[in-house]
């Protein structure tokens, strides 16, 4: 396995993204066992992606402007909701409130839901994965789908460091009441552009 796909891939997985802001709001709002079912969430999120990809779906939403578009706008409303249950929610953020306050089908269901709905993973997999595929090999699919399972491996390792470390912040956060109402307000932010960076996306 090439050195260069372990960094890139690390490097893309480490970037600022909606797993990532999703994975530390869960992190800070809800602890430890939260995020990790909300870094779980999102790693299963990306195997719809990585399955197009592989398969060849991922051209034709390439070359699709109406189902790309169908796709972005359920994506764009679904960070939209986020942001609003981010910003609005009693039990977001709060004090004294636990991870039981949401089931963990919940939490894993928004981690899938994020990244199912952003169809630029679609496009981003399409691109990124036949970078690293030796044309000339003996089974290109096999090695597509190693690489693949490799991503969703250090996306799972990094959202879960990503997670664990807000999940120790909490305890500090607790205590600062005010601090938290404007932590609130900056993840819902942060989800608003995320919204808007996604509706601005072209195939």
């Amino acid at each position: 396995m090439s050195i260069d796909y372990w960094l890139t891939a690390l490097l893309v997985v480490a970037s600022p993204g909606t797993g990532v802001l999703f994975t530390l709001a869960t992190g800070l709002s809800r602890g430890v066992r939260a995020s990790w079912l909300a870094a779980l969430g999102c790693t299963l999120g990306i195997v719809p992606h990585t399955v197009a990809a592989i398969t060849g779906l991922a051209s034709l939403l390439s070359a699709s402007a109406l189902a790309f578009q169908v796709l972005k706008g359920l994506g764009v409303a679904y960070l939209l909701y986020i942001a609003w249950r981010t910003l609005t929610s009693g039990d977001a953020l709060t004090p004294g409130v636990e991870s039981a306050a949401r089931p963990a089908r919940q939490l894993i269901a928004a981690g899938i839901l994020l990244n199912l709905l952003n169809p630029k993973l679609t496009l981003f997999f399409l691109a990124f994965l036949p970078q690293f595929v030796d044309p000339r090999a003996s089974a290109p699919l096999w090695r597509m789908v190693e690489l693949s399972l490799i991503f969703m491996l250090l996306t799972l390792i990094v959202f879960i460091a990503y997670g664990a470390t807000a999940a120790v912040l909490r305890q500090q956060m607790l205590a600062r009441p005010q601090a938290l109402t404007w932590l609130r307000r900056g993840f819902a932010a942060g989800f608003l552009a995320l919204a808007a960076r996604l509706a601005l996306t072209e195939p």
